[in-house]
């Protein structure tokens, strides 16, 4: 992409897209957790269908994930993502229907939107800004924590003023409409060229690629802790004794930190051509943070908090800026991305769920500790793989290969 100044226009254009749509990507999972105790009150469901409801978004983020190679193929990845955009729309606002059916249906079709939408956005920034998409990644990411913030410290100020979770749920469908609307007027919407059917391209087997696995299996495992606190703190936190609305905001404060390890996390990744020190790092954060929050003292809430924001935000980022570097061209980082958080997610839906049955059946925040401690031990074993200098290419033959890079 030359430097001329329409081209650098359309760059902030494109840039200021993305962070509109990645905003959306959060609020349908991050608004959710710290109203689950009125849900709870007010339908009468269990534990165990609580943790279904932020379960089953995850789940669907996994199943529809590899969906958005097959969409964005027969009619362009800008189209899809505004598809599914519109789906994402019109499932939150299925959420502010009364029935119970409705609210699992919007959550089931939320997550099934963001996982489509979150697969598309890494190949287009590679194929945007192929020479900086793993920095512009953070940008996107950052993106994604502000509306992971916006969800979980709004959501119950705006239940209070609008006298329903229900509605306070469903009006997260105006941003989407927003995003919509930008994306659809300011972003070009090509069909796919007839000749790409015609020129065979090789074909891309990454199930049989160790790299590929290596990124999954960290993306998994990360997501899943990731999906834990934002299914779950609040109700930790007011298990500790808090009130509903400062465990919101505490996980708002969480994912709002996110956001400066977001941006600087693939700065530190560039540093050196291995990725292991910045992710270890990110991870001791993590770790450190969660047992602050809910085995510490609670005056140290606060610093529990900015050490678990800094953590997570550094670890999603760098896991997603691994699919990009781990990428020789956009079409492997479109498969990649799909494979990655197609099933990384279906492996992360295991942690809220596991969560939610534990608590249906007594545990104790140690516990849950002891949960999130082995799933954190996973995260550093498949980060000392897949954080090593290493790139899936097609060779002269048209096979994929992996090369160090």
């Amino acid at each position: 992409m030359s430097n001329t100044p329409h081209n650098r226009a359309s760059l902030l254009g494109f840039l200021l897209l993305m962070m509109l749509v990645g905003i959306n990507l959060r609020p349908a999972l991050s608004s959710l957790s710290p109203v689950l105790a009125r849900i709870q009150a007010d339908t009468g469901l269990s534990p165990t269908s609580i943790g279904a409801l932020t379960t089953l978004p995850v789940i669907c983020l996994g199943l529809f994930a590899p969906l958005a190679p097959w969409l964005a193929k027969r009619v362009g990845p800008e189209r899809a993502l505004s598809l599914a955009l519109l789906m994402l729309a019109i499932a939150l606002a299925l959420r502010a229907f009364d029935a119970i059916w409705l609210l699992f249906l919007g959550t089931l079709l939320a997550g099934g939107a963001i996982g489509i939408a979150g697969s598309l956005l890494p190949a287009l920034v590679k194929r945007e800004l192929p020479k900086g998409a793993d920095l512009m990644t953070g940008v996107y990411t950052m993106a994604l924590c502000l509306g992971g913030g916006l969800g979980a410290g709004v959501s119950v100020p705006l239940a209070n003023a609008l006298g329903s979770w229900r509605l306070a749920l469903g009006s997260w469908a105006l941003i989407a409409l927003l995003a919509l609307i930008g994306w659809r007027w300011r972003m070009p919407h090509p069909w796919p060229a007839d000749n790409a059917v015609a020129t065979p391209m090789p074909k891309a087997r990454l199930l049989k690629s160790p790299l590929a696995w290596q990124v999954t299996l960290l993306m998994g495992s990360m997501s899943s802790l990731a999906y834990i606190v934002f299914g779950w703190l609040p109700v930790l936190l007011q298990r500790r004794g808090l009130g509903e609305e400062e465990a919101g905001w505490l996980l708002a404060m969480s994912v709002m930190f996110q956001l400066v390890s977001a941006l600087a996390a693939p700065w530190l990744a560039r540093l050196g051509r291995d990725q292991r020190p910045a992710l270890l790092l990110m991870l001791l954060l993590n770790g450190a943070g969660m047992m602050v929050l809910l085995l510490g003292p609670l005056e140290y809430r606060w610093p529990g908090v900015v050490l678990l924001g800094l953590g997570q935000g550094g670890c999603f980022s760098i896991a997603l800026t691994l699919v990009v570097l781990r990428s020789g061209n956009s079409r492997l980082a479109g498969k990649l991305s799909g494979m990655a958080q197609g099933i990384g997610y279906c492996l992360a839906a295991m942690g809220p769920l596991g969560i939610g049955i534990m608590l249906d059946r007594g545990a104790t925040l140690p516990q849950v500790c002891l949960m999130l401690g082995a799933i954190l031990m996973l995260a550093v074993i498949f980060t000392l793989f897949a954080g090593r200098s290493r790139r899936l290419e097609f060779n002269e033959a048209g096979q994929l290969r992996t090369q160090h890079h």
